[in-house]
């Protein structure tokens, strides 16, 4: 079959997944599409919603939310000149959580009748009632003040899902044919996109609508020696963005040079996709000839791309409050900064760390307008000057650390999960002073630049661990004199992050990202970002990954 007869036939698929249009109320379904669409009946939204919430305060509740959503996916693969699958998903249904003599209880249906709504709502109290024989300590939820009926939406230019899939396929087909056109002997590419409406009501008087959409171009181009047999790769170095498909649309004005001689780009808010394939196809061929590293310490020079991973994992879940009390231990364990920890004042890095946690930042995944408790989203610091200052909490875990609201980061990844802490966004702030990333190899006698994630390991308590990255440039007197292999360096978390001298300032500022980040169990998936300018960490242990112990 033709790629052009495949990919009509696949569009033609994808169309026929519909819902039937049932209108009305009592026990006739709603039409997903009219009733979610952002703005769209309003009035038969809030309806739905008050019938669960009546009937979730009739049946016992003392406090009840409901989350109405419709959740779009569309996802693209492609190898070399082929496409191997286009997947395209719906999934519409409401989730009901309600809170009886402080404990929990959660159901959900994908029957959106006013029917359906009330009677999931007291079987959601009934197991409610069901838990409190099992629970030891009360629920207690921060206050929260209802806001009314608001809405709130990702600020995009262009739809992805109003783009034709062809046009995304061919794009992805070009990109592949840069890569091997440069060198490459395989490439993987694909394009994540989704777009979540959701509508949230809670008996504290919120009714809140809003449409979230997520992207994310990513490929994966090797080279391979056939002489030897050996083989390279280099990754994309995008980054999953909260944006529309005009972050496929390149401007040079916002895209950021690497360090004179490293031959990378990093990216703000365009991505192009044809020049970082090209790239990668040069570089992944030029990786089976570069000389391996010399094991030993290293002042590192940490691009974006690389260190939002790094700040992932040493940071970001460590600071989960449920991790850190115990609650939580699924994808890696628990967390070294505990309660007791904190209250030693014990330094987490050095006085050159800064780390917020937020989800506002424009074009990061992170960014929503209200989380899936309806808490109103902000900024606040996680690290402050080197010292562990506050975590990551939501409603039922402010009381536990002795604070009065939640931090806006409870998320379900459907509407028929439960929402539960999830992490924000975890960002380092960017240095005060005047710093280009030129200035900042100058100052360096002997290290590595290192740009693009790679593989890493992290102990159960998010405290020892290694990271290895894309590309790796020698850094001598000052100067980037060449590219190496086989690099990845090791530490420990406070003893990393007290190597820290300092980052570039806000113009060098970019944001990585991760599409599925698991926790929980049964496990979820969110989307968050991690901003940094390009920072530097002094005399870190660098190990050669190819030799043999």
């Amino acid at each position: 079959m033709k790629r052009r007869d495949f990919v009509g036939l696949t569009s033609l698929a994808a169309g026929a997944l519909f819902l039937p249009s049932l209108p009305g109320f009592g026990h006739t379904a709603v039409d997903p599409a009219r009733l979610l669409e952002p703005g769209a009946d309003v009035i038969v939204k809030k309806r739905l919603a008050d019938a669960a919430l009546n009937a979730a305060k009739t049946a016992g509740a003392s406090y009840a939310d409901v989350r109405i959503g419709r959740y779009l996916n569309q996802y693209v693969f492609t190898r070399e000149k082929q496409v191997q699958n286009i997947v395209s998903t719906e999934s519409y249904g409401v989730g009901i959580r309600v809170l009886v003599n402080g404990c929990w209880g959660f159901a959900s249906t994908s029957v959106v009748t006013e029917d359906s709504l009330a009677a999931t709502a007291r079987v959601a109290v009934d197991i409610a009632k069901a838990n409190r024989l099992v629970q030891k300590e009360p629920v207690q939820l921060a206050p929260q003040s209802g806001y009314g009926e608001v809405s709130w939406k990702t600020p995009i230019q262009q739809g992805a899902f109003e783009v034709p899939v062809k046009q995304k396929v061919d794009l992805l087909l070009a990109a592949n044919a840069a890569a091997l056109d440069n060198g490459a002997s395989y490439i993987n590419s694909a394009l994540f996109q989704v777009n979540e409406q959701k509508y949230f009501a809670s008996t504290d008087g919120s009714y809140i609508d809003q449409d979230v959409h997520r992207l994310w171009p990513t490929f994966s181009a090797t080279a391979v020696d056939t002489k030897s047999g050996k083989f390279r790769s280099r990754g994309s170095l995008s980054s999953p963005v909260g944006l529309g498909f005009e972050y496929l649309t390149p401007s040079a004005a916002e895209q950021i040079a690497g360090p004179q001689g490293t031959n990378t780009v990093g990216y703000k808010l365009r991505y192009d996709i044809l020049a970082d394939a090209a790239l990668a196809g040069k570089q992944a061929k030029a990786k089976l000839s570069m000389k391996s590293v010399t094991p030993g310490k290293y002042d590192l020079v940490l691009d974006p791309g690389h260190l939002g991973l790094t700040i992932h994992e040493s940071v970001g879940h460590p600071t989960e409050l449920d991790r850190v009390l115990g609650y939580e231990a699924n994808f890696a364990g628990t967390s070294f900064a505990t309660l007791e920890w904190k209250a030693k004042n014990l330094p987490y890095g050095s006085k050159s760390v800064n780390i917020v946690a937020d989800k506002l930042q424009p074009g990061s995944v992170g960014a929503v307008g209200y989380d899936d408790e309806g808490v109103k989203t902000r900024e606040w610091d996680l690290i402050k000057e080197g010292k562990l200052v506050n975590y990551q909490k939501i409603r039922d875990q402010a009381h536990i650390v002795g604070q009065k609201e939640s931090d806006g980061c409870c998320y379900a990844q459907s509407w028929e999960d439960v929402q539960f802490q999830r992490m924000p966004n975890v960002s380092l702030r960017p240095g005060t002073a005047k710093m280009s990333v030129d200035e900042m190899v100058s100052k360096v006698d002997k290290g590595i630049y290192i740009a693009g994630a790679g593989s890493f390991s992290i102990d159960q308590q998010r405290y020892n661990f290694q990271f290895g990255g894309q590309l790796f440039f020698a850094i001598e007197k000052g100067k980037i004199t060449e590219p190496l292999e086989d690099v990845a360096y090791q530490s420990n978390t406070q003893e990393f992050w007290g190597a820290c001298a300092g980052s570039c300032d806000q113009s060098d500022y970019r944001l990585y990202g991760t599409f599925f980040d698991g926790k929980g169990q049964p496990s979820q998936v969110s989307s968050v970002s991690h901003g940094s300018a390009t920072t530097r960490f002094n005399g870190v242990n660098v190990i050669n990954t190819a030799r043999k112990v």
